[in-house]
């Protein structure tokens, strides 16, 4: 029999699918939907986030980098798939030998993508970006109709897109997002004053999904929400999510305790009378942020349970209320539902000082990721 390590993350595929329907709901029957599956699909897989966001009605996919791009084209997703960011010189050919949107913000990269078309025959397809008040990357608005109209005059480039991304779309009401929509209105406006007529302009993250209808255009592009998770308080309860990943291990060890004995390195937790201690097989390398040593709890037997003491990189132990009886090999939930009991990923990032968003990413890929369907 195969070994398996007792600690995985378990990414529901059906509510992957459920998330999505939800949010293209909020959208125009017209609008596309981008599912964002960067960083391995924010810790969740991508290749099993990306098949269950397309059942579900996804039209494109939003990656970070130019080898995410490329796993997917070889695990054979062959719908259009933008790398979000410029790629580098060095990648033009094969994405644009592997038909993969590219980011375009610079004319060096757009000269490499023309004489890459050139080599192999078929057209480089880009888009855009404006930085509208991110100031990441991206052409400044002044600039954006001179360089769209440079373009025009590049063998090869097929600008099919124009793409913003909002700073504070999770703040409602907030100035900044509202300059933001300004210029790159104005942006646009430049651009199709040169006679290039973009089929597909895009700003909307999740936030802007679900709070800025306005913002929608010809696509949106869904991250954090797709997983069932919040972008923000603002988007609270404003959609039906359902969190697709739990996190859970097993009691590797269970033992007796008395009073004043320390738990882990530099003893910082004493028990204050006898006591029982489970020790669970995972730790900081499996994402279990450090700082969250005696701030966490672990859900066994449908019990919250008072982590205590540091976190160690592959260990960290558990206290047992009294009169509760736990055995090595009994389940524990780091994130997830257990009983009636549930302890989500945003309690962890709050406790943690941290975000959602970070705490989804940073579970070890050491960890196997099992996917649950109906």
């Amino acid at each position: 029999m195969p070994y398996e390590r007792p600690a995985w993350v378990e990414v529901d595929e059906n509510a992957i699918a459920h998330n999505v329907r939800a949010l293209k709901a909020l959208t125009p029957p017209h609008t596309r939907f981008m599912a964002v599956v960067k960083a391995d699909g924010y810790g969740h897989g991508a290749l099993t986030v990306s098949r269950a966001a397309l059942r579900a009605g996804a039209d494109h996919l939003g990656v970070a980098t130019v080898d995410e791009a490329l796993e997917l084209r070889a695990s054979g997703i062959s719908v259009p798939l933008q790398v979000l960011a410029e790629p580098p010189v060095e990648a033009a050919g094969m994405l644009v030998r592997d038909g993969v949107t590219v980011t375009l913000t610079t004319r060096e990269m757009a000269l490499a993508l023309s004489r890459q078309a050139a080599s192999i025959g078929t057209p480089a397809i880009c888009h855009l970006k404006v930085d509208t008040g991110m100031n990441r990357i991206g052409v400044k608005p002044e600039d954006v109709g001179e360089f769209a109209a440079w373009l025009k005059g590049l063998p090869g480039i097929r600008l099919e897109g124009v793409f913003t991304h909002f700073a504070t779309a999770d703040v409602p009401g907030d100035w900044d997002f509202a300059r933001q929509v300004d210029r790159f209105r104005d942006a646009l406006e430049d651009i199709r004053a040169t006679g290039v007529r973009p089929s597909i302009v895009h700003a909307a993250n999740s936030a802007a999904t679900i709070l800025h209808a306005d913002s929608h255009h010809d696509m949106v592009r869904c991250g954090i929400a797709i997983y069932g998770l919040d972008a923000s308080a603002a988007t609270v309860g404003r959609v039906d999510l359902r969190p697709a990943m739990s996190v859970k291990t097993r009691v590797s060890y269970v033992k007796r305790i008395g009073l004043g004995d320390g738990v882990s390195y530099g003893l910082t937790w004493h028990a204050s009378g006898p006591t029982t201690i489970a020790t669970l097989p995972v730790g900081y390398a499996d994402g279990i942020h450090r700082v969250l040593s005696n701030q966490m709890d672990v859900l066994i037997r449908g019990v919250r349970c008072r982590q205590v003491g540091r976190v160690c990189m592959d260990q960290m132990m558990v206290e047992i209320p009294g009169g509760m009886d736990v055995r090595a090999g009994d389940e524990a939930v780091v994130v997830g539902r257990q009983g009636s009991e549930h302890i989500a990923m945003d309690e962890l990032a709050q406790r943690a000082g941290t975000i959602n968003y970070e705490m989804a990413c940073a579970f070890s890929l050491r960890m196997e990721r099992r996917s649950l369907r109906a």
